[in-house]
């Protein structure tokens, strides 16, 4: 189950995307966990049909899992799949900046449905006409071999979880007398195994191979040539994981061009093109290797990136200013620990690697640090700096090094624990542990930290929507809303008065005031949620 930030996020988010009645049943299932049919309607208090309808609404957009146990089919709230709604719009605007607008177009309908069959999809676009068909049918081509849709099956509607435990449960019966901890531990990866493996064969479904005979005078020619195309009888679903990979190399680029300069930021961007193709989840460690030709081929022709760089007056050649740049983004001048923490990518002899984990901790620590930094002011993040690179240190040490005065370093010790940024660790000098002979260490334990942080952002999303919804409730703006609701009114806008105008303008203003506001927030969320697995060492 959710803690109750996140539950009331989610909550919040069906709501405003499906109603009150799914709202209502989502609540129940966040705070009582998976539960059968018979006991959501008691709980819920709503007609059985009322209730089966809103399952099959929730199911179809994958928010919902269902499994079949020995109390009957249970269902439980998907939480990574109702927060990922918050990134509906960059998941279009990302499709359309790669793809072109007819991809995003079939992006934002998938979104819209939850999961659909091609057909579906070009009768939902109006499409009708042959070349329109062709284009929609080449841009859904482009957006399966992309992986930017995956194929929904069965297995997809079952949650993860399950599958594991009863994998693991399966090897374990296959062990015979009492298991060691390197049987269970060998069980565990088995299944982990077995799992990856059968997600990797439900993806491979999506298309198919059809083989066509084409006449001519040469023997090749004459033989038949294989080709694919998009299995029309499978439903397919976004990949969010592709595209946060996208929007992982968006933050990258900018934390490179803040710390150095636009030329820089084109060198790393180049760097992770040419491997964009395979980056297919945000867990991996690293790229894979590059060479430096291969990155010169993504630059833009027209850039000259010795401006970024103090050269002589003699023009020098992008190749040498690449690996200048390479040079500065590997922390080539300073080969220390320091120094790799501070990279951005490892250089090999001839090939380079973008570190993803390395870059990843840094983007987390630095938003705990700006989080003391607002809350604590500049003394708060020098502690909190200082207990993170030395660790465990009690108040007498921590107030000589920082260099304050032991009455100001106390409070604010008290007001950063108080926050969930540093942690206490009590060493007893005797068996009572008497508080008067025990030494009190301080230090961060970023795994705490992090989830007090995420616990204030799902919160501060929360207010975000709550107050976009009260502002649409304002009589005179649900008034004026409901009356551009009607058709004549969207065909002519003059029907409007001129107050009624001012009162939609001062409306959409303040709604995309809240947007770009919920768009800063959820970026804190992607950091500190999906790139986790980029900074595991760090907890």
């Amino acid at each position: 189950m959710a803690d109750s930030h996140t539950a009331r996020l989610c909550v919040e988010i069906i709501h405003s995307h499906f109603g009150p009645l799914t709202a209502k049943i989502t609540s129940v299932l966040l705070v009582r966990g998976r539960l059968p049919l018979p006991q959501l309607i008691r709980f819920t208090a709503l007609r059985p049909r009322t209730v089966r309808a809103c399952i099959l609404v929730l199911v179809q957009h994958n928010i919902i899992w269902h499994v079949l146990s020995d109390e009957g089919e249970m269902f439980e709230v998907n939480i990574d799949e109702c927060l990922m709604r918050l990134r509906f719009g960059k998941f279009i605007y990302t499709s359309e900046e790669l793809l072109g607008k007819p991809a995003a177009e079939v992006v934002q309908v998938i979104l819209d449905h939850g999961k659909l069959k091609v057909p579906d999809i070009m009768s939902l676009l109006g499409i009708y006409d042959g070349k329109g068909i062709i284009t929609y049918t080449q841009a859904i081509h482009k957006l399966v071999s992309g992986r930017y849709l995956k194929p929904s099956t069965t297995l997809s509607h079952i949650s993860p979880c399950d599958k594991r435990i009863q994998y693991e449960t399966e090897e374990k019966r296959k062990i015979s007398g009492f298991p060691t901890a390197k049987e269970l531990r060998q069980a565990k990866e088995v299944a982990e195994a077995r799992l990856k493996r059968e997600e990797e064969e439900a993806e491979k479904i999506g298309l198919k191979r059809n083989a066509k005979d084409q006449s001519g005078r040469s023997a090749k020619r004459k033989a038949s040539e294989s080709e694919e195309s998009v299995d029309d009888t499978v439903y397919f679903r976004v990949n969010y994981e592709r595209f946060n990979v996208h929007l992982r190399n968006g933050l990258i680029v900018a934390a490179v061009k803040e710390r150095f300069n636009y030329q820089a930021a084109l060198v790393i961007r180049a760097a992770m093109k040419v491997t964009e193709q395979s980056q297919l989840s945000v867990s991996e460690v690293r790229s894979e290797p590059i060479s430096v030709a291969n990155i010169m081929m993504q630059l833009p022709e027209d850039e000259d990136l010795g401006k970024g760089l103090a050269h002589s007056s003699k023009k020098t050649s992008n190749a040498t200013c690449i690996k200048d740049f390479l040079g500065m983004l590997s922390s080539a001048d300073n080969p220390t620990a320091a120094g790799r923490e501070s990279s951005f990518v490892s250089l090999g002899t001839s090939k380079v690697q973008v570190e993803f984990e390395v870059v990843g901790r840094r983007l987390r620590r630095r938003l705990v640090e700006s989080v003391a930094r607002e809350k604590h002011g500049v003394e708060g993040v020098r502690i909190l700096r200082l207990l993170s690179d030395t660790g465990k240190m009690d108040e007498k040490q921590i107030s000589k090094i920082v260099m304050m005065a032991p009455k100001d370093v106390r409070p604010l010790l008290a007001a950063l624990a108080s926050d969930s940024l540093i942690s206490t660790q009590e060493v007893p000098k005797s068996a009572d542990r008497n508080p008067t002979r025990t030494f009190y260490l301080w230090y961060v334990d970023l795994n705490k930290a992090h989830l007090a942080i995420l616990g204030n952002v799902f919160k501060t999303l929360y207010n975000i929507s709550m107050r976009r919804r009260a502002q649409r409730e304002v009589p005179e703006v649900a008034a004026v809303l409901d009356k551009c609701e009607r058709t004549d009114v969207s065909q002519d806008e003059n029907l409007l008065t001129r107050l009624e105008k001012d009162i939609l303008k001062e409306w959409k203003e303040k709604q995309l005031k809240l947007t770009g506001l919920e768009a800063r927030v959820e970026e804190s969320v992607f950091v500190l949620r999906d790139l986790r697995v980029l900074a595991s060492n760090d907890d």
